[in-house]
């Protein structure tokens, strides 16, 4: 799969902001500052399609990018840490829920791990969330350039372990490595969805 062309739609915090074009959906979920706007960037080659912040917490609504007017990428808050006031984060919650719960165009969602930390607290709620709602999520651990080669695999397996999954994607918006392997991700959920 190769992406050829990504634009900015709209950013929405309620289902009525949301694009009415039903064209399928795949959701980035994961902590804060865990690089869900560099893996957008990485996947269809541009520096600063979506924003990306050394600042946790910037990403505050829900916002779509159309790829090759075939579907979305779509860049959910990011939970755990984040230097914002209290009501918005707590405007987060019910707005991350209702929008895998109940969007009709969802076919995927991508749950962001940093690979550099065993998962936190609020990554084991997430999957386990996941799990519960039966969604189908797939596992992608960011960051891997920072982490020794070597220790990749066993990192891999430990978040896998920790999050009920027998696949994890190791990813690097700085070198590629694993962009192949998320975009495959990404093409089983389309394929799955036109059954």
């Amino acid at each position: 799969m190769v992406l050829k062309e990504a634009r900015y739609v709209c950013s929405a915090v309620k289902p009525s902001q949301y694009p009415v074009d039903e064209l399928p959906e795949v959701a980035l979920v994961g902590r804060s500052n865990v690089g869900k706007s560099s893996l957008i960037n990485a996947l269809v080659g541009r520096r600063s399609l979506a924003r990306t912040s050394s600042r946790p917490g910037r990403t505050q609504t829900i916002n779509f990018y159309r790829v090759d007017e075939e579907f979305y990428l779509v860049d959910l808050p990011g939970y755990g840490f984040a230097n914002v006031p209290k009501r918005i984060r707590d405007a987060w919650g019910p707005m991350i829920e209702g929008y895998l719960l109940g969007r009709r165009a969802l076919v995927g969602i991508i749950l962001l791990v940093d690979a550099r930390h065993a998962p936190n607290k609020n990554d084991m709620q997430m999957a386990d969330w996941l799990h519960h709602h039966q969604l189908t999520f797939r596992v992608v651990a960011t960051k891997v350039d920072k982490l020794p080669r070597g220790r990749w695999q066993g990192r891999l397996r430990e978040l896998g372990a920790a999050l009920g999954t027998d696949e994890v994607c190791a990813f690097s918006a700085n070198t590629g490595h694993g962009k192949d392997e998320v975009l495959a991700l990404i093409e089983e959920f389309l394929r799955n969805s036109r059954h």
